[in-house]
């Protein structure tokens, strides 16, 4: 399922990460809880009456480049549009309208993009206080919608028509069975050669420009009567020149791909190593759930000897430790050096994301994990595990039934991840746990 995305665009300090957190209910835009997680993250998932979608803040990109502020914006806007489903563009309604909003508006207004004006920084609603707000106006989107982003004033009533301009939702009409595979990763690191050399003939475009492959393209195809589909997306529409702001909107249609995968290909480029941008797409991969492998690609390309694979792998190891259980592929998707291995392990991954583990067999391991290795007891109160029982798969999903919730520290969960992993591999999957009080157990 396919969430649709609502990009936040605007000049720069006009609130838009202020509006982001605001919406998505905390400052996710400056902090990032979960250990390992790039913390410079763009976009996040939010709700508003029941109706999910994604939130992109565009504030995150780097206006410290070679061009102007105004053809920064300029750019940053026509991105948004091409990726997003609803615009929310954002002015600063102390300062009035600038010459930068007015370029922004100039290519708003000719797209079938939906765009909701926000008046951000308002902190009384009488025009009387506001007089600069009538400026807005001539922009020709509308009525602009009055808020302050800081205080929450009039959010909901924004949101309120965010949700109505929304598409629905769209659920894939494939089989179950089949294996929705998302090749995903930055611009030309290789991910239409991939699927071309996975499926051995020309279905897709095929270009060392990046942004040659518009949308997200999916080809099913059979093999050794398994049925798959294969998710390509792009990088970048625009096929000029190469901006770093430009760069970092690639991971948009990345996130749509993965919503719809059951596997995620991560490719990487091999002369490159590890970026900000492939931690920020694999780091999504995680969150949702996904079984995920990554292909350092481009591999001919390196000098090697006994050691440079093994030197590589510690790495990504050490770059990535948040998917540390991603088993790793170095391929050549032009000379085709082990792509034949490419769908073994889609096929192995996928089977681990859908492993399930008998009730009985999952408490024995936790007692005996907790026997090995019994919980921290902080301020002297120790960490109880009474139960545990598999809720789901896809990702394997595991409820806990303990004491008290708040006893449980991350490092202890790792440790009866990592038991899990041993004795069941899980490889290629990442792993949940749920905590319940055991007076939870029979709601």
């Amino acid at each position: 399922m396919s969430k649709p995305i609502v990009a936040i665009v605007g000049r720069p300090n006009v609130g838009k990460s202020t509006l982001f957190n605001r919406i998505v209910g905390a400052r996710v835009a400056i902090v990032e809880g979960q250990p390992g997680i790039t913390r410079d993250r763009l976009y996040q998932e939010a709700e508003w009456s029941g109706r999910s979608f994604m939130l992109v803040d565009t504030g995150g990109i780097d206006f410290q480049e070679n061009d102007e502020i105004v053809s920064n914006v300029r750019h940053q806007a026509r991105l948004a549009i091409e990726e997003a489903d609803l615009v929310l563009f954002v002015v600063d309604a102390r300062s009035g309208l600038l010459g930068s909003d007015e370029e922004v508006a100039n290519i708003l207004r000719r797209t079938d993009t939906p765009v909701l004006l926000v008046a951000n920084k308002v902190e009384n609603f009488s025009l009387e206080d506001n007089p600069q707000f009538l400026e807005f106006y001539s922009l020709g989107l509308g009525e602009p919608i009055p808020v302050s982003a800081a205080e929450g004033k009039n959010t909901g009533d924004l949101l309120d028509q965010v949700i109505t301009l929304l598409p629905l939702e769209i659920k894939d009409d494939y089989d179950p069975d089949v294996i929705k595979i998302a090749v995903i990763g930055r611009p030309n690191v290789g991910k239409s050669s991939l699927v071309n050399s996975i499926l051995g003939q020309e279905r897709v475009i095929v270009s060392n420009v990046p942004g040659t492959t518009r949308d997200a393209i999916d080809t099913p195809f059979e093999r050794d009567d398994k049925h798959y589909v294969l998710i390509d997306t792009a990088g970048i529409r625009r096929k000029s020149r190469i901006y770093i702001s430009t760069e970092k909107y690639s991971v948009l249609r990345s996130l749509k791909a993965i919503d719809r995968s059951d596997v995620a290909l991560i490719v990487l480029d091999a002369e490159e190593g590890v970026t900000d941008q492939d931690k920020r797409i694999a780091g999504y991969a995680h969150e949702k759930g996904k079984a995920s492998i990554i292909i350092i690609n481009k591999w001919d390309l390196i000098e090697k000897d006994d050691h440079t694979m093994s030197i590589f792998t510690r790495k990504i190891r050490e770059e990535m430790g948040f998917i540390t259980y991603a088993p790793v592929l170095f391929i050549s998707a032009l000379t085709r050096q082990r792509v034949h291995r490419v769908l073994e392990l889609v096929d192995y991954v996928s089977e681990q994301h859908s492993l399930r583990i008998a009730t009985a067999n999952l408490n024995t391991l936790i007692r005996e994990a907790l026997l090995h290795n019994a919980p921290p007891a902080p301020k002297g109160k120790r960490l109880k595990i009474y139960y545990a029982t598999q809720k789901s798969v896809k990702p394997p999903t595991y409820i806990l039934f303990v004491n008290d919730p708040e006893l449980m520290h991350f490092s202890y969960l790792r440790y009866l991840e990592n038991q899990l992993r041993l004795a069941y591999g899980l490889e290629g999957t990442p792993i949940i746990f749920k905590l319940r009080r055991r007076s939870d157990e029979e709601g």
